[in-house]
């Protein structure tokens, strides 16, 4: 099975990690654009190892980057999406585990975020753990549950969705539909929309989710 690498801050502390920040970037990018992320969160968890990886496959186009399944444009989007999530949860899975073990960092001590295909393939892996997570953070993304979603036998953490109403790659409404989702599923759902913001990580989305960070390390 393809091993996941990519771009990785040590603790702002100095110390070693307690805590982990998982970041699968989009479509044709690569872990070098979501570990800017970084920065914005070291205060808020000075303790943790953030790490970006590359997704496992090169996307076709020339000059592009990595891509966790092949997007397609006709027919079901959605079920297409559903089949490309299932198809990469193992490789995901393994990074997870092999990061745990080599670590000693906890599931509850883990925080998976997403943009893009990457924000649905941290809820569809996120949302399939028995373990509970500290939290998932999906930017402009989907929910396509995973086998088993919302019953006993998987772990229930707290989930913050931001998605900017301009959005023209990934319909606003997939958050929209995943936060009535989640929230009848039973899970502690923070939501929050973009006014004006495209496919893109905006200032007040960017604020919203370190809040939420800040309230999941708390806890």
């Amino acid at each position: 099975m393809t091993k996941l690498s990519g771009p990785m801050l040590p603790p702002k502390s100095g110390g070693v990690p307690k805590q982990a920040v998982v970041l699968l970037h989009g479509y044709g990018s690569n872990g070098a654009d979501l570990i800017g992320l970084a920065p914005f969160w070291q205060d808020v968890l000075p303790d943790a190892v953030f790490i970006s990886p590359n997704a496992p496959e090169h996307c076709d186009e020339p000059m592009a980057g990595f891509k966790w399944f092949d997007v397609s444009f006709e027919g079901d989007r959605l079920a297409s999406r559903q089949t490309g999530c299932a198809a990469a949860r193992p490789i995901v899975l393994e990074f997870l585990n092999d990061l745990w073990a080599q670590t000693g960092i906890a599931p509850e001590q883990t925080l998976l975020v997403g943009f893009s295909q990457g924000a649905m393939m941290a809820l569809h892996v996120g949302l399939s753990l028995e373990q509970r997570l500290m939290g998932i953070i999906a930017f402009s993304g989907a929910l396509l549950p995973p086998e088993g979603f919302g019953t006993a036998n998987v772990g229930h953490p707290p989930v913050c969705l931001v998605h900017g109403d301009a959005d023209t790659v990934v319909d606003p409404e997939r958050s929209a539909d995943a936060h009535v989702a989640l929230q009848l599923a039973g899970y502690d759902v923070a939501y929050h929309v973009s006014p004006g913001t495209g496919h893109g990580i905006s200032e007040d989305g960017l604020e919203f989710a370190t809040q939420f960070i800040a309230s999941s390390a708390a806890k």
